[in-house]
C-alpha cells in the first residue's frame, strides 16, 4: 500500500478531534456550518457570526492502494491534490469534476460530473465508504451495507445530513496523454444523436471513447469533444498560457484533432473557469499577458466572484450605465437524452446565454440515490450555462422559467445555485420523504440546516 504522507493519518486523526471540538463549541440553536477557505456554491446565504466547524486538518490524501485501485482521503481533500497523488501511479478518480478547488466530500454531498460520466456515472457512485459527522455529533462509518440509509441519502444533501470526514473512493487506470477529436455539428438533433450512440455503445465507428463532452455556441454550431487514452509520445497543446481551450474547438466543418497530457486534460476547464474568465477580462490579449499564469485558475475567479456578490459590483456598474441589475443564471440541469433537443431548442430560442456545456451521464450501478433520483440504465445530458440575463418583471424570472421547463421534460436541476421551487414541489423533486426519515434518525435535534431552507431560502 502506498502511503501518500507518513504523517497523513496522524494529521487526519488530529483534524477529526478539532472538528468535533468545534462542533461541540457551537451554541444550541445556532447554525452548524463548515469553515471553508473556498466554495463552489453560487447562491447567496444568510450571514452568521457563529464560527464554522474547523476543517483545517481534513485536507489530505491518506493512502492510495494501486492494487485495489482505491484511495482513502479526508473529506476536504481537493481533487487537485488527489489527482496529483494518483497520476504518478497511472490512476485517477473515476470522475474528476472540472475545477481544482472542488473537494471530494463536496462532490459527494453535492453533485459532480465530467467527461467520464457517460461510462462512470457521478462521483458518489465510486465511493465505497465514508466517515460522516452527523447532526448528533457522532462520526459514523457509512457504506452500502452499514448505515446504508444515510449512505444513499447523502448525495445532494448539501451538508444537511452530515459532513464527510473521510472517504474511500475507487480509481481507474489512465495513460499519460489524451488524444482529442472535436466534431462540428450544424444541428442539435444530429449532435445529440451521435452523443446518444456513443452512450449506448461506448464507441464511435468501432473505436472505444474514453472521454465525452460538448459545447454549443449557437443553434447551428455545436461540438462533441471525444477523448482517447494514449501512451504515444508527441507534441501537446498548452491552454494554461495565451491560448484558450474552448476557443480551440471552433472550426467550420468536419473534425479537428488535439493532444493534451492527462493532467492538462483533466484541468482543461479550470484555467478559464470554462469560459467565465471573460467576465473578468482575463481573455483579453493584453490582460492575459499581464495576468500571472498561476492566478489563471478557478480559485482566483471564485474569489473574485465572492467579492462581486458581497459588494454588488456588477449591479453598481449597471446602475452607472443607467440600467437595472441583471439576473444571475448559473445552473446545471440533467435532461433525459431523448428530451435534450427539446430543451436545447427552447433554451437557445429563449435564454440569451452562450456558450452551453453538454456532458452526458449514465449511472454506473443500480443503486438508488433518492435525493437526486436519476434512473439507472437511462442516459441523461447535463446542460450547463453560467452567466447573467436582463432582469425580468419578477425576482428570478428566467431561473423560474428554466425550472418549469426542466420539470416539464422530466429533468432535474442541481442545487448549488439559486432555486425558486415551492416547498411542495421541492419535496417531490428531491426525495423529501426519504430526507426527513434519515434526518430524524441521524440529526434528531435539527442541529444541521433544513435542505429546503438552505437550497431555496438561502439560509
Amino acid at each position: 500500500m502506498f502511503v501518500a504522507r507518513t504523517d497523513a493519518r496522524t494529521a487526519h486523526a488530529t483534524g477529526v478531534e478539532r472538528l468535533l471540538s468545534s462542533y461541540h463549541g457551537v451554541p444550541d440553536g445556532a447554525p452548524v456550518r463548515l469553515a471553508k477557505p473556498t466554495s463552489n456554491l453560487f447562491r447567496a446565504r444568510t450571514r452568521t457570526h457563529v464560527r464554522g466547524l474547523d476543517t483545517s486538518g481534513l485536507t489530505g490524501v491518506l493512502t492510495i492502494d494501486p492494487v485495489s485501485r482505491t484511495a482513502d482521503v479526508s473529506g476536504m481533500c481537493t481533487y487537485e491534490d488527489l489527482v496529483a497523488a494518483t497520476l504518478p501511479l497511472g490512476l485517477a478518480p473515476l470522475v474528476v469534476p472540472q475545477l481544482k478547488t472542488i473537494t471530494v466530500g463536496g462532490a459527494v454531498t453535492g453533485l459532480g460530473i465530467e467527461s467520464t460520466s457517460f461510462r462512470n456515472g457521478l462521483p458518489h457512485e465510486s465511493v465505497l465508504e465514508m466517515d460522516v459527522l452527523t447532526g448528533a455529533g457522532e462520526v459514523l462509518t457509512v457504506s452500502r451495507t452499514e448505515n446504508a440509509d444515510l449512505f444513499h441519502a447523502f448525495p445532494n444533501s448539501y451538508g444537511t445530513l452530515g459532513y464527510a470526514v473521510r472517504l474511500t473512493v475507487e480509481l481507474e487506470p489512465v495513460l499519460p496523454f489524451v488524444a482529442l477529436t472535436h466534431r462540428r455539428f450544424h444541428s442539435m438533433p444530429e449532435l445529440v444523436a451521435v452523443m446518444e450512440g456513443i452512450c449506448q455503445t461506448g464507441a464511435l465507428d468501432g473505436v472505444t471513447v474514453d472521454y465525452l463532452d460538448g459545447v454549443v455556441f449557437s443553434p447551428s454550431e455545436g461540438y462533441l469533444c471525444l477523448g482517447f487514452r494514449t501512451a504515444a509520445a508527441g507534441p501537446v497543446s498548452d491552454y494554461t498560457g495565451r491560448k484558450i481551450y474552448y476557443r480551440s474547438l471552433q472550426h467550420e466543418a468536419g473534425v479537428t484533432g488535439d493532444r493534451l497530457t492527462i493532467s492538462d486534460y483533466l484541468w482543461r476547464w479550470d484555467t478559464d473557469w470554462f469560459w467565465c474568465s471573460e467576465a473578468f477580462g482575463a481573455q483579453h490579449p493584453l490582460v492575459r499577458a499581464l495576468w500571472p499564469r498561476r492566478y489563471r485558475r478557478s480559485r482566483t475567479y471564485s474569489t473574485l466572484m465572492t467579492y462581486e456578490q458581497r459588494f454588488q459590483i456588477g449591479d453598481r456598474l449597471e446602475a452607472l450605465k443607467g440600467r437595472p441589475p441583471r439576473e444571475r443564471v448559473v445552473q446545471d440541469v440533467e435532461l433525459p437524452i431523448e428530451r435534450t433537443v427539446e430543451f436545447l431548442d427552447w433554451f437557445l430560442d429563449t435564454v440569451p446565454i452562450r456558450p452551453i456545456w453538454l456532458c452526458p451521464l449514465q449511472l454506473r450501478s443500480t443503486d438508488r440515490w433518492p435525493l437526486y433520483p436519476l434512473q439507472p440504465g437511462k442516459s441523461y445530458v447535463n446542460v450547463g450555462f453560467w452567466s447573467t440575463v436582463p432582469v425580468g418583471t419578477s425576482e428570478g424570472e428566467t431561473n423560474r422559467r428554466i425550472e418549469r421547463r426542466v420539470a416539464e421534460l422530466d429533468g432535474h436541476k442541481s442545487l448549488y445555485s439559486d432555486s425558486y421551487y415551492s416547498a411542495d414541489e421541492f419535496d417531490r423533486l428531491y426525495g423529501g420523504e426519504t430526507w426527513r426519515a434519515v434526518k430524524q434518525r441521524y440529526d434528531p435535534n435539527g442541529r444541521l440546516l433544513d435542505l429546503y431552507a438552505k437550497a431555496v431560502q438561502r439560509q
